[in-house]
């Protein structure tokens, strides 16, 4: 698989609605593992459609070697598969059963081709991504979400692909789940192209592909050298910057100067040629050769000034622009050991099935600590959350909350009215702070001018969580303990960074469920707790 590439020339395509995403864009990525960056909206998936076959291309090509895998963000799969149809495995293992038991037609030999151990390298396949316990007959409806991708991902290295496009690949995958898919990927010897939020997981490819204003431009290493990478070349453009800027400066100050001399310079001659009593005419040649003298200075001056514009503009565009949020919380601060809640044995049951196992769960949570909650999918993560700010009773147990203070934001991040600006939400919030505070502090989560006045229903998931941050973080009163669900699903990078911004400014306790190994470090996590198994149990912070 050494050879195994992509090559896209003078790629073009545009949305139903005639906006283009790229124009022109060329692209080779060959052998090892390539992580794809850009902001959502940016075409990341649709340049993987258009690499996997899915979209045509309105001009341009793409030439793939070998065999393609391609894994889309969401899984085109339905309910009443069984795993063995989803892997793509059934017919080959239903002849092989047939031979078996004695059924020597050709047609089966026919489909086996190849593949007798397929039932072998299928398991093995399965095992590695934590899929040990599948039966080939189990019906995909009855799976996780997670299981369904770490299915899809099975399937395709099953076909053994040469190229191997991935979307999203650890979207709804714990942590467990996403350590092994790591594993497996690090082990892939073809061409492996991936878009991915996962810091952790592009951390562990080899080159960094960044998608910016239609260009496609490749960064060596992992993409923590991306970033470093990156914030160099953000260094130097705003030193570029600051230099054009002084020498625009210079040059406006010099032709206002120049202008200045030449209009005392032809005042002087006028008032001089006066006096001298010199002939009409000769003195008006003498003051139209001062007025073409001055007139090419002054040329030569606007040149100079459109020069400086010119390389301003050029350091300007090359400048990349970080919205990092940076504030000042102090009424989100709890005094240091306040019991802000306390559970004991807590049990819970929704629909047939209790929650928690045994004598019940116990938490307490007291300021300002920083609590991460991690463990597999379905082990009730979100209900302990919802628990804690009271969307829930307990079947059984003791609650006492200290003061109310608890904000808790929800995947679906429904707490604001959807038809109402960003700034009339706020107001609701925070009726009593000022306007001109309160417009003040919407700038501070970078929702500036008319931003502010956008409905929230018009907002990007990354614009709308941190709509919903501001709201919550500055309301009257401000919460004491904050409670976030899967806080970075769906973001961009970008999105994720102001996230840990606005999350770092605020003083109080949080408690977060996340998969997202980076965020959790980057947010000050200091005590983490795993809940499995109906049993919540304190663990150490994950090794890097």
């Amino acid at each position: 698989m050494s050879d195994a590439f992509i090559v896209c020339s003078n790629l073009s395509y545009t949305w139903p609605d005639d906006t283009p995403v790229f124009q022109d864009l060329s692209f080779t990525v060959g052998s090892g593992r390539t992580g794809l960056v850009a902001p959502n909206g940016a075409g990341k998936s649709t340049l993987l459609k258009l690499v996997a076959g899915e979209l045509r291309p309105g001009t341009g090509s793409v030439s793939v070697s070998g065999t393609l895998g391609y894994l889309p963000q969401s899984l085109p799969l339905t309910g009443d598969l069984t795993v063995a149809e989803v892997l793509g495995v059934a017919a080959t293992i239903q002849a092989i059963d047939a031979v078996e038991s004695g059924d020597v037609d050709e047609r089966h030999f026919t489909t086996i081709g190849d593949d007798w151990d397929i039932e072998e390298r299928t398991r093995a396949q399965l095992d590695r991504l934590g899929l040990a316990d599948l039966t080939f007959d189990r019906s995909l409806s009855t799976l996780s979400g997670g299981q369904v991708i770490s299915l899809g991902i099975a399937a395709q290295l099953l076909r053994r692909p040469d190229v191997l496009l991935l979307d999203e690949p650890t979207n709804n995958l714990d942590l467990d789940a996403r350590h092994k898919l790591y594993d497996v990927l690090e082990d892939f010897h073809g061409c492996l192209l991936i878009v991915s939020h996962d810091r952790a997981l592009l951390d562990r490819m080899e080159r960094i592909a960044e998608l910016d204003r239609g260009e496609l431009r490749a960064y060596g290493g992992n993409f923590t050298e991306y970033e470093e990478a990156v914030r160099a070349e953000r260094e130097v453009a705003e030193k570029n910057v600051r230099n054009a800027e002084q020498q625009l400066k210079r040059e406006k100050r010099e032709m206002q100067q120049a202008r200045e001399r030449a209009e005392r310079r032809q005042s002087n001659a006028a008032r001089n040629l006066k006096n001298a009593g010199l002939p009409r005419i000769f003195a008006g040649n003498m003051k139209r050769d001062a007025q073409v003298s001055a007139g090419r200075a002054g040329q030569v001056h606007a040149g100079r000034v459109s020069e400086a514009q010119a390389r301003l503009d050029d350091a300007g565009r090359a400048l990349r622009e970080e919205q990092r949020i940076t504030l000042d919380l102090p009424d989100t601060k709890v005094p240091a050991g306040r019991n802000l809640f306390i559970g004991e044995q807590l049990h819970v049951r929704l629909g047939d099935k209790d929650v928690f196992a045994g004598h019940g769960v116990d938490l307490t949570v007291r300021g300002p600590e920083r609590i991460a909650l991690t463990g597999p999918n379905g082990a009730g993560k979100s209900t302990l959350l919802r628990l804690l700010n009271g969307d829930l009773t307990p079947r059984s147990g003791q609650i006492k909350r200290a003061d109310g203070r608890i904000a808790y934001l929800s995947q679906r991040l429904d707490l604001l009215d959807v038809d109402r600006t960003v700034a009339e939400n706020f107001a609701d919030y925070a009726p009593q702070r000022p306007e001109a505070e309160r417009m003040n502090l919407l700038a501070g989560f970078l929702f500036r001018g008319p931003r502010a006045h956008l409905p929230v229903g018009a907002l990007s998931g990354g614009e709308r969580l941190r709509a919903t941050l501001a709201c919550v973080l500055c309301a009257e009163p401000a919460p004491h303990l904050l409670l976030l669900d899967e806080p970075t699903n769906n973001l961009d990078l970008v999105s994720v960074g102001q996230l840990e911004g606005a999350v770092n400014s605020y003083q109080g306790a949080f408690l977060v469920v996340s998969h997202d190994e980076r965020f959790l470090r980057e947010i000050g996590v200091d005590r983490w707790l795993r809940l499995a198994d109906g049993e919540l149990r304190e663990t150490g912070a994950p090794a890097v």
